[in-house]
């Protein structure tokens, strides 16, 4: 572990007096521990050398990626002081999908890149400006762009602190850190469609429907879309009677567009298709619509998506 490069991480992402949020996670026996202190005490050198002897014995270091009033407690998302950083974390596909967000020119390049292990991920964005809910909307819409976690939406979120190591692994991996910018970003330079926010339920959803329960109306789309699939219906008539059947929701289009391509990603990868055609299928499918950056990596993220809702999530 390096602790010069955990400080300069702190101090990068926070400024002089603010309040933040240290966690240690351990996986075996699982067990959390947070700490609320200002930045100063986190950095001074006897506080750091206590977090590098619980890293050495198995724990895991992460910082809320925002910083907390002054007097928390707790790392509620009412105890959140301000939007400080936009983040994404990929964990799968990660080359391929960190180089797509580095070429996209519809979103900033990103302040930091954290290698939380080989191939995966977490992408910082340093910004001012960003409410609460405008920040839950971008992370929302960041993720399905770019293939990112959708779980990572929380205002409190927390991330890894370079210069500690991964316990994860045996051994354990060093968490490495890249900065790519020293710009602070605002709402404007992020000119990703806003309407893609409008997507599909959640996975948790998705794994409702498969068990039987049928009670949302999403939920009874994604069931009859899986069956029209399955008996050789089109997909673009089937996400044409999607939008209409749904032109309640604020982007019938996108909502329909989205339900008809997880699905039928995932009947081919239940099919045996190898994803990388897939991928392709997915991308092909709407290149006409999306700039060839976003229209990849959406068609990534989609993919992979299905594949996390196979049986035994074994992918070609």
């Amino acid at each position: 572990m390096n602790l010069n490069i955990a400080s300069e991480f702190l101090t990068r992402c926070f400024v002089p007096g603010q309040t933040i949020a240290v966690l240690l996670r351990r996986d075996n026996p699982a067990r959390t521990i947070q700490r609320i202190v200002t930045l100063e005490r986190a950095l001074a050198p006897r506080y750091l050398a206590w977090l590098a002897h619980e890293n050495a014995s198995g724990a895991n270091v992460y910082v809320a990626a925002n910083p907390l009033r002054p007097g928390s407690r707790k790392r509620t998302k009412e105890n959140i002081a301000e939007v400080r950083h936009l983040y994404i974390d990929v964990d799968m596909d990660g080359e391929a999908r960190i180089a797509a967000l580095r070429a996209n020119n519809e979103v900033p390049t990103p302040t930091t890149i954290i290698t939380t292990s080989p191939g995966k991920y977490q992408a910082l964005w340093h910004v001012e400006g960003f409410g609460f809910a405008e920040q839950e909307q971008m992370l929302k819409l960041l993720a399905i762009a770019f293939g990112g976690d959708p779980a990572c939406t929380d205002c409190n979120r927390v991330i890894r602190v370079p210069g500690f190591d991964n316990c994860k692994y045996t051994p354990s991996h060093p968490v490495a850190v890249q900065y790519l910018s020293d710009s602070v970003s605002h709402p404007e330079d992020f000119r990703l469609v806003l309407e893609q926010s409008e997507a599909l339920p959640p996975l948790r959803r998705f794994a409702r429907s498969l068990s039987g329960n049928k009670g949302t109306h999403s939920e009874q789309d994604w069931a009859w879309v899986l069956s029209e699939l399955s008996t050789g219906k089109d997909a673009s008539q089937l996400t044409e009677a999607l939008a209409v059947r749904r032109a309640d929701k604020p982007n019938p289009v996108y909502y329909a567009q989205r339900t008809v391509d997880v699905a039928s990603a995932r009947l081919a990868l239940l099919a045996g298709t190898p994803i990388n055609v897939v991928i392709t299928m997915l991308q092909t499918r709407r290149n006409a619509e999306l700039s060839p950056a976003l229209c990849l990596a959406r068609a990534r993220e989609i993919a992979y998506t299905a594949a996390r809702m196979l049986p035994n999530k074994q992918i070609a």
